[in-house]
């Protein structure tokens, strides 16, 4: 332990690594993941305080790791968060009347037992895991243990509920279907293809013609009839497809992809810095005769459009001459590097733009001011940037694999952290005389924010069980959560979008509820 102590860097890459290997380590079927390092980083603080060692962590590294969390899971979520807005305000509103009525719970169990009011601020901050509430309420020795007795309770209630809406939630209505192709003979009048694809909402488009039974395949564009006989291959998801199908003819016996003399596909990677946050038509592969029917990102295929935006890594498919596939391919990059190319210019200005914006002090009646703190601050700055992806000749994103990996880091990071600061103050909490009082009152702080989010959210707002998970998540503002929420899904982008919707007005609401319950 003193070496340890003598040696924090050794201690920190030493927790991350029994950490993640424990978290790996499945109890009918649930496993901590990541999320393991802050108990592993807890314990062994916890351990080494009995033994008079004092074992820290440097402020500057749990920082760190927070802002690369938070500004990459903003740039991840960025693309879909301001769309989704529309349709998930009420969440929002949800979420902060959540926390006041916590807050309130907190106040009104805490108060019966007899706690300060520093010690009702700091359970509050620890039930609900939020560092900065525990900041603006003084973070005072008081608050401080009342921050460390409720933190694990928070911490586990929440894992709790998580594990609970992927076993019981609702189904998810936008669960990414497979993208098929399929060959359709067209007996239907008269119709343009624009035409099909505006009916079915651009979830289909179309990829070759053949104008006799056994014509070589050509390319389909957008004012292309579509004659009585014809074979045309769609490509959609497979509901989208079959009704169609349906729609237009019947399944051909021919299928025109297994036809490559005229027209040739190969998936192609977006690695061409200039080439990030450009509309599919901007990529102008008519002058190739060429276009793309897909677009690979992640794990997840989509159906490509004239306006879908394409950044760094991901994998386009192709349909054009065998002839002009390869010049295509340079034109495009395809090489493996737009997989991991970091873009350290938005991560360090993007960065420093939401810590800029986190520190600015905004005046509330009766309060003073407030400032959304760095996590906030950065995660804004990360979802506008993502959601714009390039400014002129700038790129303001990076591909998803390199966002996966720093923000995989930067959890890892402060997920040390922040479990070295809880387990150095546990032993003081656990032999105090409020602790019951303090377990108590933060067990039912968490299981009415837990509880009501999740409720709420289920059965009141139809949430899907996937996006369920992340917004939980965000309700909790813990990258232990995101981290669990993530390891259960194989790293679904609904939980990043489900996190991001709610985090900032949780983020808020908390930080302002903790500086109310030290006045009261």
């Amino acid at each position: 332990m003193s070496l340890l102590a003598e040696q924090p860097l050794l201690f920190l890459t030493l927790m991350i690594g029994v950490g993640v290997a424990a978290g790996r380590v499945g109890i009918r079927g649930i496993r901590l993941g990541p999320a393991a390092v802050l108990f592993a980083t807890m314990i062994v603080t916890a351990w080494a305080s009995a033994l008079d060692v004092e074992i820290e962590i440097p402020q500057i590294v749990g920082d760190l790791g927070l802002v690369l969390f938070a500004f990459t899971t903003g740039l991840m979520a960025g693309p879909g968060f301001f769309a989704a807005l529309r349709y998930a305000w009420q969440l929002v509103l949800g979420v902060t009347a959540l926390i006041c009525l916590a807050a309130l719970v907190t106040q009104l169990v805490g108060g019966g037992f007899g706690l300060s009011a520093d010690a009702i601020a700091g359970t509050f901050a620890g039930a609900v895991t939020n560092t900065p509430a525990l900041a603006a309420a003084g973070g005072s020795a008081e608050a401080t243990v009342g921050y460390a007795t409720a933190y694990v309770f928070g911490v586990l209630i929440m894992l709790a509920v998580i594990a609970v809406a992927f076993r019981h939630g609702n189904a998810d209505p936008d669960t990414p279907a497979d993208v098929i192709d399929v060959t359709v003979r067209v007996e239907c009048p008269d119709v343009t293809a624009s035409e099909l694809r505006s009916r079915h909402g651009d979830r289909v488009t179309f990829s070759r013609v053949a104008r006799q039974p056994a014509a070589p395949p050509d390319h389909v564009h957008d004012d292309d009839t579509l004659h009585t006989g014809d074979l045309v291959t769609v490509v959609g998801p497979a509901d989208d497809v079959e009704e169609l199908v349906a729609e237009i003819g019947t399944h051909a016996d021919r299928d025109l992809t297994a036809d490559r003399s005229t027209l040739d596909f190969r998936r192609i990677t977006i690695s061409h810095p200039r080439l990030a946050g450009l509309r599919v038509r901007d990529l102008e592969l008519d002058r190739f005769d060429g276009h793309v029917t897909r677009v690979r990102r992640g794990d997840v295929d989509m159906v490509a459009t004239s306006d879908t935006v394409v950044t760094l890594g991901d994998r386009v498919r192709v349909v054009a001459p065998p002839g002009q596939l390869a010049s295509i391919a340079r034109a495009l990059g395809d090489s493996s590097r737009g997989l991991t190319d970091l873009n350290g210019a938005a991560l360090g200005f993007g960065a420093a733009a939401g810590l800029a914006l986190g520190i600015v002090q905004i005046p509330v009646p009766g309060l003073g001011t407030l400032s959304i703190g760095a996590a906030a601050g950065t995660l804004i700055a990360g979802l506008i940037l993502g959601r714009v992806g390039r400014v002129g000749r700038v790129v303001t994103t990076m591909p998803l694999t390199a966002a996966q990996v720093v923000s995989e880091i930067g959890l890892l990071l402060f997920l040390a952290y922040a479990g070295n600061r809880a387990g150095s103050v546990i032993l003081d909490a656990l032999t105090g005389g409020t602790i019951v009082d303090m377990i108590v009152t933060a067990m039912v702080t968490a299981a009415v924010l837990a509880l009501g989010m999740y409720a709420l959210s289920r059965w009141v707002l139809r949430v899907g069980r996937i996006r369920l998970a992340g917004v939980l998540a965000g309700t909790q503002t813990n990258p232990a959560h995101l981290a669990f929420a993530n390891a259960r899904s194989g790293q679904d982008p609904r939980i990043a979008l489900g996190y991001a919707l709610v985090y900032p007005a949780a983020m808020v609401a908390k930080i302002l509820a903790a500086q109310v319950l030290v006045i009261l």
